[in-house]
């Protein structure tokens, strides 16, 4: 065991009293995206399947279905505590992958079921991931999120590794509903990782941390307190339209990957295994990341340039898809799009939260990671189907997206700065008696 932690000490610069709540939030990571990326080449395959031309509607229905699920959190979060709510939530969403298990495996599924386990998919894993990270921010205080939300991640990056892995393997042999069980038994594990880390915080008193330890008490308010928060905030309007942008530009390259897909394989298990083989490829670039850099380029680059790095990679991307509009380049923008998403703008996207309320963590955050979001998504996949229908083609759209991606380049590092004065702020605060 000192061995252990001794290797941990020096992968991460993690103490002695955080290295097990720093293990748990890893485990819970991995057992949470493992689940959701068991699911995810399946619902792409249906999107493919219902038709490309028809995803602008499930983007819309997958918005709407967010809209509603907003007050329900909010009245979730104002009722219970933490200890209570959270583990509420991965149970409804254990509930509805049996809903669907017993569908797929009778005659009732259809086309319908499918485009609504499509938006289901697309509503589960930003819900689930968002009250992750709201979490993390919660328990953590913003020197211990420098430090270790990028070891953390690696841990979700580690279970979308084997998640598409199994799915690629057992897809054919088992059949895609035996796999949502699977899912579903995976979510329960993260209810027990939940309730490790509430433990931990409780027990563990960071005198350096500026954030409440209370698990008992609901966090009050009103139901949809994180939509009021986010228009009297600059710095929540910011983070908000930070998410657009990115939600932006990657519904862009979705809409491109399933057009180039669609017109170069014909087979939907061909689709599906493409699918799983990108999902691969991204989750191996980004865990090497996550272990060996994240933590590292923060205090490299500091927090503004971190976060202005991948947006401004995106934008030469763009530049090369636009010249060359193949499968080839499309996957290498992908890969590099997706995984420095999830190893490096990620992490340090979820420490702009680290410095706020524990209201604006849960309430203002789920808003802008949900709704914020999907509405991104809904919006621009009309505005893409829109300027296809006018005639512009993929190096088109792409050059028009070169300039969205520096627009979020900038907006990322004038956050980052924000985010340091207010570190900063507290600091200064605490150490005044």
């Amino acid at each position: 065991m000192n061995w252990i932690n001794l290797q941990l000490q020096r992968l991460v610069d993690v103490e002695s009293g955080e290295q097990k709540a720093m293990l748990w939030a890893f485990c819970y990571f991995f057992v949470l995206l493992c689940s959701y990326y068991i699911l995810r080449p399946m619902r792409d395959e249906m999107g493919v399947a219902g038709g490309v031309e028809n995803l602008q509607w499930l983007f819309t229905g997958t918005f709407i279905a967010m809209l509603a699920m907003v007050p329900l959190f909010g009245w979730l979060t104002s009722r219970y505590p933490r200890a209570t709510f959270l583990p509420m939530v991965y149970g409804f969403f254990i509930i509805n992958l049996l809903m669907f298990y017993l569908l797929f495996s009778s005659d009732v599924a259809d086309v319908w079921v499918a485009r609504c386990f499509f938006i289901w998919v697309s509503v589960f894993n930003l819900f689930v991931v968002s009250v992750f990270w709201s979490f993390m921010t919660d328990i953590f205080s913003n020197r211990q999120a420098r430090k270790l939300f990028g070891f953390i991640a690696a841990g979700g990056t580690a279970g979308a590794l084997v998640g598409p892995a199994l799915t690629a393997t057992l897809v054919k042999p088992l059949g895609p509903e035996n796999l949502m069980l699977a899912s579903a038994v995976l979510l329960g594990c993260a209810m027990f990782c939940i309730r490790q880390l509430i433990r931990w915080r409780m027990a563990y008193d960071d005198t350096d941390t500026t954030i409440s330890t209370s698990t008992g008490n609901p966090l009050g308010g009103s139901v949809l307190a994180g939509i009021r928060l986010v228009f009297q905030s600059p710095y929540l309007l910011g983070i908000a339209l930070l998410m657009l942008l990115f939600t932006t530009l990657a519904t862009v390259l979705y809409f491109q990957q399933a057009q180039i897909i669609r017109d170069t394989f014909s087979d939907p298990s061909e689709r599906t295994a493409v699918f799983a083989s990108i999902d691969l490829a991204v989750n191996l670039l980004t865990v090497l990341i996550q272990l060996f850099f994240t933590g590292r380029l923060v205090r490299w680059l500091g927090l503004p340039w971190t976060l202005a790095l991948v947006p401004l990679l995106l934008a030469l991307g763009f530049m090369a898809l636009a010249v060359a509009p193949v499968l080839a380049v499309l996957a290498v923008v992908q890969i590099i799009r997706r995984a420095g998403n999830y190893a490096i703008m990620r992490p340090s996207r979820e420490m702009l939260y680290v410095v706020l309320g524990q209201e604006e963590k849960y309430k203002a955050k789920n808003f802008i990671d949900t709704t914020v979001y999907r509405g991104g998504d809904a919006i621009s996949a009309w505005i893409y189907t829109g300027l296809r229908s006018l005639g512009l083609g993929l190096s088109g759209i792409a050059w028009i997206a070169v300039p969205l991606a520096g627009l979020w380049a900038l907006l990322a590092y004038r956050l980052g700065r924000e985010q340091t004065r207010k570190a900063q702020r507290q600091s200064l605060n605490k150490s005044q008696p």
